[in-house]
């Protein structure tokens, strides 16, 4: 196709119609429905009928589902908003234990005691095979709707907990203490005209330097740049975060309640936006960041003992197989006997300590309702559709290599107890196995999505706003169905809420003979949206003139 001007003819490039999917997908992200539903099939065990239903598929990441993704964010901002500025303590009740819940209990109690009997008399054996039976008692106590563990031990373990000194460090701020009160709402403020305030708090705290940065993030002296510490405080952050928490509940002296999302900076390095309720001084928490670090008691793993080619080798000949040197064939240090000796060193040290950077942290007064409050709000759920690499992506070469050398660090550091990447340093990670390979872990850590990060993007504390995310996902459909209700509209779902307990529900799969075309599931799921959109904007109009008419009445 061309065109002509004066100059001569142009070439135009052919204007192709746009493919069927592709325009249902652009008309779900429009309409609010989900752009890769899920299929699952229906049975009623009465009378056997099946019909395929498709479902949204629930994604928080935009690359995968936009219109998921978005919903989501959308529901985070309103918990966060919901549990900043309460002027009441959040009410939180705790259902009472049914016959089931107790019965498994008392189980699982019979089970506690005949494994101390087993320790006793030094039968590791049946010790092991009680904490066999113990973790699966756990399991049904969670199926029963039991929340948390029985005990903080691990399932598979019957060492002693190690503990070691609670001394703090010489070279750490000291950290101001007091008795932790139970109440979560701030402090309230009177003004001289007898208006009453009670402000929160924004903050935000980042890692400290590695190494001079461009405005595009990268390393102006790539030699000079600590990609190793980088990489080892982007692992062990979410443990620092959980330790400022609880320095800082403990130097003002009530129960700090906080909605947090972590984010990268343009250098690659995680840092936390927090939206924190109640007030403190700027004075006060910059002394908590001060006195604040955590100590990574692991082997030491400076330097790699085994590298690519002359690697542990598996060797299953032996009564309990296990990772032998490759020359002398001689078994490597369990992780437990790796710590034991760290542990018998009088002179042993962390084998690495994180803390934040003094100058990164941000304290902002925000009072509620006020434009700072929605503008913070916002900043708090923006990156919350996207993975840490996809906030900032590199812009530049020197952008991108940055972060290809972080990666290539983060790949060989070892991430957890049981990373492969231990074996570099002659010792078997925890719950060993075969085909473990260095470089090789399946650890969130080292995947590049994450640089480095392993915890939650979105940390909410338990008595925020007294709901979890599920209860105000059920609120804001509660509100719906009221709305909905209110003008006598009648609730067209695929399955009413009294009938969904009738129903068995199976997943279809790949390959399923039952498996519907994905063009078709994906309509389906755009007429189901509009018709509910229709509904609850008809159903909203209908109310808006009811209320205009009694007001008229009045």
């Amino acid at each position: 196709m061309t065109d002509t001007t004066q100059d001569g003819p142009v070439r135009v490039g052919k204007i192709l119609p746009p493919l069927a999917r592709e325009l249902a997908e652009t008309t779900a992200e429009q309409t609010g429905a989900c752009t890769r539903p899920l299929a699952v099939r229906r049975i009623d065990p009465a009378t056997g009928d099946k019909r395929i239903v498709p479902i949204p598929c629930g994604a928080t990441r935009a690359s995968v589902c936009p219109t998921c993704a978005d919903r989501s964010a959308r529901l985070r901002r309103w918990q966060a908003k919901e549990g900043w500025h309460l002027t009441e303590e959040p009410q939180i009740t705790t259902a009472e234990p049914t016959t089931e819940q107790r019965a498994l209990l008392g189980y699982r109690a019979d089970l506690e005691d005949a494994r101390a009997a087993a320790l006793e008399h030094d039968d590791r054996h049946q010790a092991a095979e009680l904490d066999s039976a113990i973790g699966q008692a756990d399991a049904m106590l969670r199926g029963e709707g039991v929340r948390g563990s029985a005990t903080r031990r691990k399932p598979d373990s019957i060492e002693q907990r190690r503990t070691r000194s609670t001394r703090r460090r010489q070279d750490a701020a000291n950290l101001p203490r007091r008795p932790v009160a139970q109440h979560t709402t701030g402090r309230v403020f009177e003004a001289p005209d007898g208006k009453t305030y009670r402000p929160s708090t924004f903050l935000t705290l980042t890692l400290p330097s590695y190494g001079p940065v461009a405005s595009d993030g990268s390393a102006l002296d790539p030699h000079s740049y600590d990609y190793r510490r980088a990489a080892r405080d982007a692992i062990h952050f979410g443990a620092l975060v959980d330790r400022f928490w609880q320095n800082l509940r403990r130097a003002v002296g009530w129960n700090v309640q906080y909605f947090a999302a972590v984010e990268p900076q343009h250098r690659g390095a995680p840092h936390l936006h927090a939206a924190v309720r109640g007030t403190m001084t700027r004075k006060l928490i910059h002394e908590v960041v001060a006195a604040t670090y955590h100590q990574v008691w692991w082997p030491p793993h400076d330097q790699p003992v085994y590298v690519d080619g002359r690697l542990p080798v598996w060797d299953a000949t032996r009564e309990q197989a296990c990772y032998v040197d490759p020359d002398t064939l001689t078994p490597l240090p369990t992780w437990d006997q790796a710590l034991d000796e760290l542990g018998a060193d009088p002179d042993a040290q962390p084998a690495h300590v994180v803390r934040f950077g003094h100058r990164g942290v941000d304290v902002q007064g925000v009072l509620a309702g006020s434009e700072d409050a929605g503008r913070c709000l916002r900043y708090l759920v923006k990156y919350l559709t996207k993975s840490i690499n996809e906030c900032f992506e590199p812009d530049t070469d020197p952008a991108a290599r940055h972060v290809e050398r972080l990666t290539e660090v983060l790949r060989y550091e070892p991430c957890s107890p049981t990373c492969a990447n231990w074996l570099r340093y002659g010792v078997q990670p925890e719950g060993t196995k075969q085909g473990l390979v260095p470089g090789q872990c399946k650890g969130k850590a080292h995947k590049p999505d994450n640089l480095g990060y392993s915890g939650r993007r979105c940390l909410v504390s338990r008595k925020w706003s007294g709901r979890n995310l599920s209860e105000h996902r059920d609120e804001r459909r509660a509100h719906v169905l009221r709305t909905l209700g209110a003008v006598g509209a009648r609730v067209d779902q695929a399955t009413p809420d009294g009938d969904a307990d009738r129903y068995r529900w199976e997943l279809i799969r790949p390959g399923d003979l039952d498996q519907p075309d994905r063009t078709e599931l994906l309509l389906r799921s755009i007429a189901e949206r509009r018709r509910w959109r229709e509904q609850y904007d008809h159903a909203k109009q209908q109310a808006a003139q009811l209320s205009a008419t009694d007001d008229q009445a009045a």
